[in-house]
């Protein structure tokens, strides 16, 4: 009895995807945190308790560092060697090396990093300087051409500084074309902030935007955290490159909860609810789920 033929191509193709099946690879994952604050909403440090959660899921690696670790917990043993950034503090963004901070986004527009900002680290340096570089890139790209010479001066506001809800937003361009065929370019960096904040410990609901598919997977279209801090709009960042929730209060004010925002071959994903006083996120379910399919997406987008 002839036995059928297989098609060489079938044979050549099997080999080949046995080759690249292999184990799951594990995902290097650091939480940082400025440990100690707000020990009295968690069992143990905030960082500690989102690294057990991530740690307790298949294919995730993930030690927890702190800022009064050697090199603040952000030296290059750490950094080279961690795919997913999870970067939170509050208090204490003022002890942070700014050159620390530039060495987190150095990485980040490389690719070999991703950061997860949270909560009230849209203040950190490590977002003030990713946002900034952002700023700048963009900049530079929309003015640039063949014939059009660009002198650009870009000024930096004071840092953990939040702006009056009247004041104008950051970025600010301001262009003007000289007659030697030259543009001055004045560009005010993100502040980073917005203009109204309260730690009022009310709830918050959101609504899944579905803009980013694999982080969203799994999320309800809609619910409620609650009780967390409120923030509202304007909060002045470059125009982010989706939104994954909206977040609102019965109050009126909204907020872009969960971002993902482009930076070089890298990416930043601010993700806002808290604060770790009223918000206990390692208790909520849905907040969780969010950081984890964040740092699956992030890992492979790298």
């Amino acid at each position: 009895m002839l036995r059928p033929r297989i098609p060489f191509l079938v044979i050549l193709f099997t080999a080949w995807l046995a080759t690249t099946q292999g184990p799951t690879q594990t995902i290097p994952v650091v939480v940082w945190d400025e440990q100690p604050s707000h020990k009295q909403a968690h069992s143990t440090f905030l960082g500690n308790e989102i690294a057990a959660f991530l740690a307790s899921r298949p294919g995730l690696a993930v030690p927890s560092v702190k800022l009064d670790n050697a090199d603040q917990g952000l030296g290059s043993d750490i950094l080279d060697n961690c795919q997913v950034l999870l970067y939170g503090d509050h208090f204490r963004h003022h002890e942070v090396k700014r050159d620390k901070a530039r060495e987190i986004v150095r990485r980040i527009k490389s690719g070999q990093l991703a950061m997860i900002s949270l909560h009230s680290s849209r203040w950190s340096l490590a977002f003030i300087e990713a946002v900034a570089e952002v700023t700048r890139n963009r900049t530079i790209q929309r003015y640039a051409s063949a014939d059009h010479l660009i002198d650009s001066a870009f000024a930096q506001g004071r840092d953990f500084v939040g702006p009056a809800p009247n004041s104008q937003i950051t970025r600010r361009v301001t262009a003007r074309k000289f007659p030697h065929g030259r543009t001055a370019l004045k560009v005010d960096l993100p502040n980073c902030a917005f203009p109204i904040w309260r730690e009022e410990g009310k709830p918050s609901y959101l609504t899944t935007l579905h803009a980013n598919p694999t982080i969203a997977r799994g999320i309800p279209a809609r619910f409620t955290l609650p009780a967390t801090e409120m923030y509202d709009e304007p909060c002045q960042v470059p125009q982010t490159d989706e939104v994954v929730c909206a977040e609102r209060w019965t109050s009126g004010e909204w907020f872009r909860s969960d971002c993902v925002c482009r930076q070089g071959r890298g990416t930043v994903f601010p993700f806002r609810p808290g604060p770790k006083t009223f918000f206990p996120s390692t208790k909520e379910k849905v907040p969780l789920k969010i950081i984890e399919n964040a740092v699956r997406w992030l890992a492979n987008r790298r």
